[in-house]
C-alpha cells in the first residue's frame, strides 16, 4: 500500500459552503476503515470548526487547524499548540488603523483584503517575525514557518506517517506547501488555477465530490494512474555521456548493485541514498561487513562487539524521520542469514502498517541470500524499494533476481557482470557496452528488458564514505581477512586484524621481513582485496613498484598514503607495548 493517509483541506474541498455533505462523509468513512489515516488541514479556527462538525470531528484521526498553527486529536480532544501567537500590541494597532474583521484564533490572526497593506506596515514597523498567507480574499497572519505542510508533518510524526505515504487535496493559495509536501498533491476542479498548475493530479468534479473521486482511485488501486505523474520525487543517479538525466523511482524500483571488490557499489549506493535521505525517505541499511557505519543520517545498532537486536532496529525506524544501519559485524558469520530471515518480516510488518521504511538496502547479498535458499521459503520478499549489493549476482537467490528491475554494474568487465546475473535470472541480455572496465564515477544501468544498457556518470556522495571507518582502523577484521607478517622463510606469525596494527606491527618487524612482503605486492593486495579500498591499493602499489624504494621510506610512504584516507586513534592498539616487533617474533 503506497497511501496509507489522505490528507485534506476543508472549506472548498471536504466542504462545499462550510458543510460536507452525505457522499462525503460517507466516502471518508469507507478511507478510514480501509486501515488509512484522515487528516484535515484547514485555515479556519479550531473552535468554529468544531462548533460546525460536532461529533463528526471523530471521524478524522488528526485537524491540523489555524493554517497549521496547532493539532487536534478528536478521539482525546487534546490540542497542541505548534507556535506563539503575535502580540497583542500588533491586533490593537491594527483595529486602531482601522482594520475591521480582524478574528484571532489560539495563534493566527485573521482579516480581508483590501488591509493587507496595513496588516504588512504593521509587521514591518513593529520588526515581527510574521507572515501573511493569502486564502481566497483571506489575509491570514502567523508566524514565520508555519503553514499547512508543517503542521501536517507534526500530526503525522504522531500517527507514525511520512509524508512519502499521504496523498493531498486542496483548493487554494494556502494549499501550495500541502500539496508540495506530500507525495502526491491533488486539486479539485473547483482550484484556483494557481494551484491547478502545481498539483500532481486533477479531479474532474470539485468539492466533496472530487474527494470522493480521489477516494475511489486511492481504494481501487492505490491510485495507480498517478504513478507516472510524481517524477519530482525520482532520485538522482546520475546523467548519460549526451546529458539524459537518470533516476531512480523511489517507490517503484527494485535495484541490484554488483560489481568486483573495491569497485565503488558502496560508494554509488551512499549518494543515492544521501540524496534519498535529503527527500525525506526512510532506509535501513544491513550491514554484515561494517562498510555503513559512517553513514549519515544513520542511527548505527550493532558493531563488533555487539550484536544488534531486531527490537532496537525497529524502535528506531519507529520515528518516520530516523535511519537505520544494522551493523551485523557482532553476529557470527554462520549465523547472518539467520539473524536477517528474522529482522526481514519485522521490517516487512512495519511496513505493511506505515509505507516505512522506504528502502531496505542489503549489503552482502550474495551472503545473507545465497541460492542454496532454492524457491526462498521464508523470505518477505519486498516487490519494490530495495538494493541487493553483491559482488556474484549468480549466486544470490533465484527468488529475489526475479523481483529486479533495475540493473546497476561497476568496475571491470560489467558486460560479463550484466550476462551472470542474467543467466541466473534466465532473462535474455542487453547489448554489450564494450568497456572493459568502467572509469571511477561511472556505472553501467540497466533497465531489465531494455535492449540497451546505458554508461551513466553517477553522482557522487556529498560526503567522503568510510574513509575514517572504525571497522577497518580499530575493529576486527577476522583471521581470514587479516595480514600476516610471515617473512621469507615463514618463520614469523604477526597478524595485524586492522590498519592501525598493520602501521605499527610494519614499523616493528625488521627491514628484510618489510620488504619481503612488499615486493611481493602484498600490502597492495591486501589493501585491495580486504580493506576494500581501490584508491588505497593503487597508491600502495606505486611504492611497491619502485625499485630504488628503501624500508624507512617506504614504510613511510605507506603510512601517508593510510593516514590520508583514515583517521587514526592517537593511543597504541590495546594491549600492543614498545618492545620491537623483531624481539617479540624472536621469543615466539
Amino acid at each position: 500500500m503506497r497511501y496509507h493517509a489522505l490528507a485534506a483541506d476543508y472549506d472548498g474541498t471536504l466542504a462545499h459552503r462550510g458543510v460536507i455533505d452525505d457522499a462525503t462523509w460517507v466516502a471518508l468513512k469507507r478511507f478510514r476503515e480501509s486501515g488509512r489515516k484522515l487528516v484535515m488541514v484547514t485555515g479556519r479556527q479550531l473552535d468554529e470548526l468544531l462548533a460546525i462538525l460536532g461529533p463528526s470531528a471523530e471521524g478524522f484521526d488528526r485537524i491540523v487547524a489555524e493554517n497549521g498553527a496547532l493539532i487536534y486529536e478528536p478521539a482525546t480532544k487534546e490540542v497542541r499548540i505548534l507556535a506563539e501567537p503575535p502580540p497583542e500590541e500588533f491586533v490593537q494597532e491594527l483595529e486602531r488603523r482601522g482594520v475591521d474583521r480582524v478574528s484571532c484564533g489560539r495563534v493566527i490572526v485573521a482579516t480581508w483584503e483590501p488591509h493587507e497593506d496595513t496588516v504588512f506596515h504593521v509587521i514591518h514597523e513593529q520588526g515581527l517575525g510574521l507572515q501573511v498567507i493569502f486564502n481566497k480574499g483571506a489575509v491570514m497572519v502567523l508566524p514565520s514557518g508555519v503553514n499547512k505542510a508543517t503542521g501536517l508533518v507534526e500530526a503525522l510524526r504522531e500517527l507514525g506517517l511520512s509524508p512519502h505515504n499521504v496523498v493531498a487535496i486542496g483548493d487554494a493559495e494556502n494549499d501550495h506547501s500541502l500539496l508540495a509536501s506530500c507525495e502526491c498533491g491533488v486539486a479539485v476542479a473547483n482550484a484556483l488555477p494557481v494551484l491547478k498548475d502545481k498539483a500532481d493530479v486533477l479531479t474532474r468534479r470539485p468539492h466533496g465530490a472530487g474527494v470522493c473521486e480521489l477516494i475511489e482511485h486511492v481504494l481501487r488501486d492505490d491510485l495507480a494512474a498517478a504513478a507516472s505523474r510524481l517524477q519530482r520525487h525520482h532520485a538522482l543517479l546520475g546523467h548519460t555521456a549526451d546529458g539524459m538525466r537518470v533516476g531512480i523511482d523511489p517507490y517503484a524500483a527494485n535495484i541490484m548493485v554488483c560489481g568486483t571488490s573495491g569497485s565503488g557499489k558502496s560508494t554509488l549506493t551512499t549518494g543515492l541514498l544521501e540524496r534519498l535521505a535529503s527527500a525525506g525517505y526512510q532506509f535501513a541499511i544491513i550491514d554484515p561487513e561494517g562498510d555503513f557505519t559512517a553513514m549519515d543520517p544513520a542511527v548505527v545498532l550493532g558493531g563488533p562487539q555487539r550484536a544488534p537486536l531486531v527490537e532496537e532496529v525497529l524502535d528506531v525506524l519507529d520515528s518516520p524521520g530516523d535511519n537505520v544501519v544494522v551493523n551485523m559485524l557482532g553476529v557470527a558469520l554462520e549465523h547472518r542469514p539467520e539473524f536477517f530471515v528474522k529482522l526481514l518480516p519485522a521490517m516487512a510488518d512495519l511496513r505493511s502498517r506505515t509505507g516505512r521504511p522506504h528502502w531496505v538496502i542489503v549489503d552482502e547479498a550474495h551472503h545473507l541470500l545465497p541460492a542454496a535458499w532454492g524457491d526462498g521459503e521464508g523470505l518477505s520478499l519486498r516487490p519494490h524499494g530495495t538494493i541487493y549489493i553483491t559482488v556474484h549476482p549468480g549466486s544470490v537467490a533465484a527468488p529475489i533476481l526475479e523481483t529486479i528491475d533495475t540493473v546497476i554494474a561497476v568496475g571491470g568487465q560489467p558486460d560479463e557482470t550484466m550476462r551472470e546475473f542474467c543467466h541466473a535470472a534466465n532473462i535474455g541480455t542487453p547489448k554489450p557496452c564494450k568497456e572493459d572496465k568502467l572509469p571511477t564515477g561511472t556505472a553501467l544501468y540497466w533497465r531489465v528488458g531494455d535492449k540497451h544498457a546505458h554508461v551513466v556518470r553517477t553522482e557522487a556522495p556529498k560526503s567522503e564514505r568510510m574513509r575514517h571507518s572504525r571497522k577497518y582502523t580499530e575493529g576486527n577484521l577476522g583471521q581470514d581477512r587479516s595480514f600476516y607478517f610471515k617473512g621469507r622463510d615463514g618463520k614469523l606469525n604477526l597478524k595485524a586484524h586492522n590498519l592501525q596494527l598493520f602501521l605499527h606491527i610494519g614499523d616493528g618487524v625488521d627491514d628484510e621481513t618489510w620488504l619481503y612482503h612488499l615486493q611481493l605486492g602484498d600490502y597492495s593486495k591486501w589493501l585491495r582485496t580486504e580493506v576494500k579500498d581501490e584508491a588505497l591499493a593503487d597508491e600502495v602499489a606505486a611504492v611497491e613498484q619502485d625499485a630504488a624504494i628503501t624500508a624507512p621510506t617506504g614504510r613511510a610512504a605507506i603510512r601517508s598514503a593510510v593516514e590520508k584516507r583514515y583517521t587514526l586513534p592517537a593511543d597504541k592498539p590495546s594491549g600492543v607495548v614498545d618492545a620491537p616487533i623483531a624481539v617479540l617474533a624472536a621469543a615466539k
